[in-house]
């Protein structure tokens, strides 16, 4: 909920429009009132991932609820990459760097995916999207990625739509640098799929390099962790393909 250097920023779902008054979630009432020891007249900025960010200033506080009054629109909505990501969960805390990390790098959908080699068999949904939203507000995005409920590989591929590109990292070798592979490509929505620890088993290689809408790549000559993988390919797609790439004028 914090922003260094600026306004407080704030995730609320209600719609924003000039003169609306809007209520903050428990946690974020609790977060103003007893984190930012905020008071009536202090101003925060909103954002609902439809209507842009705006500017809000608490109306009043009671013992019951904080009333924001919404005043003026300081960013329109703008659109943003169309690019999911696609991992495996890791032990302990990994899952929730990665999804904490892809939101601040632009992902617009995160799908836990549960493969052979996969340690983890549970995934907490409401805490991963907690991390989504904090992740939102603190790195300027106007909007909060979709986080969906963790299936496993082979039922992702089953419900796949093959217009989406599908950018396989595949450290089993033979594949295309991923640079040269996403200049090569035409442009279409994409998703990156980074899997577990250990990697991907020969027989989920074999699955995926049939697939048409399948582009493997490589990362380059190191091993990388699988959370580093997963947050690399992210950040090589968006300065190539995303909003991160300016053509030389």
């Amino acid at each position: 909920m914090s922003y260094p250097g600026g306004l407080l920023r704030l995730f609320l779902e209600p719609a924003l429009s000039e003169g609306r008054q809007v209520t903050p979630s428990e946690a974020q009432d609790h977060y103003l009132r007893h984190v930012m020891r905020a008071k009536e007249g202090d101003a925060v900025r909103l954002f609902n991932g439809r209507d842009g960010e705006w500017r809000a200033r608490i109306e009043a506080m009671t013992r019951r609820a904080i009333c924001l009054r919404v005043e003026d629109r300081l960013r329109p909505q703008r659109q943003e990459p169309d690019l999911w990501l696609l991992c495996a969960p890791i032990k302990r805390t990994g899952i929730d760097f990665i999804v904490e990390k892809a939101a601040e790098l632009g992902a617009s959908r995160i799908k836990p995916v549960f493969t052979a080699r996969t340690i983890v068999t549970r995934v907490n949904h409401q805490r991963l999207l907690a991390h989504a939203i904090e992740a939102a507000e603190q790195s300027e995005r106007l909007t909060v990625p979709v986080i969906d409920p963790a299936v496993t590989l082979s039922a992702a591929l089953q419900q796949w739509d093959p217009t989406r590109r599908l950018i396989f990292c595949d450290e089993g070798g033979g594949a295309p640098e991923i640079g040269a592979a996403l200049r090569a490509a035409s442009p279409q929505p994409a998703a990156i799929l980074s899997g577990p620890e250990g990697g991907f088993t020969p027989a989920e290689r074999e699955l995926l390099h049939g697939k048409t809408y399948v582009l493997p790549v490589t990362l380059g000559p190191r091993i990388l962790r699988a959370d580093t993988a997963a947050l690399a390919a992210l950040a090589l797609w968006q300065s190539i393909c995303g909003d991160w790439y300016e053509p030389l004028r």
